[in-house]
């Protein structure tokens, strides 16, 4: 299999909602194998998706094994949808190019500020984006700020391993 699928990628499919986590508002639904095997990777897979009539959100297909995927439902989606447990609903997907990382104002101004934007570029692309995303899904302002501070301390921590890593050759 292909290790990256191809970014701009449409696909779309129907599948249950799940609880994915007993005692927790966690939903998900299984991807079928068909779109795995169109996506040709049994790794997460970065996409914008949309349920039903939602807003567009971007989201990791996250990989359970035997080279299947699920795709989490967050509460706002599911409320902006009127879906619950055991709902069928419609899935609409395009590929996202992992690489192609957008990082917003307020967290560049941070990175900025303390000399930590190079450090946080050179973070892997994936983990930009998770670090992107949690901020982005901050519902408070302060829960925002608390995020965006800790992707500072992330930015950090990466220079100083790039510099121990330097010294060590």
């Amino acid at each position: 299999m292909k290790t990256s699928p191809a970014a701009g990628r449409q696909l779309s499919f129907q599948a249950d909602l799940e609880n994915w986590a007993e005692g927790m508002d966690y939903c998900a639904v299984p991807v079928p194998a068909k779109i795995t095997e169109a996506l040709g990777t049994k790794g997460p897979v970065l996409v914008m998706a949309q349920v039903n009539k939602s807003e567009p959100f971007q989201v990791s297909l996250f990989p359970v094994g035997g080279g299947q995927h699920y795709i989490r439902i967050k509460a706002k989606v599911r409320q902006e949808t009127n879906t619950k447990i055991g709902d069928r609903i419609r899935v609409r997907l395009t590929v996202l190019d992992r690489a192609n990382v957008e990082i917003p104002e307020d967290l560049m101004s941070a990175l900025a500020a303390e000399g930590m934007t190079a450090a946080f570029k050179s973070l892997p692309p994936g983990k930009q984006n998770f670090i992107i995303r949690r901020i982005d899904d901050a519902v408070k302002p302060e829960t925002r700020e608390k995020r965006i501070q800790e992707a500072v301390v992330a930015a950090h921590q990466r220079r100083e391993r790039l510099i121990d890593e330097d010294l060590a050759q």
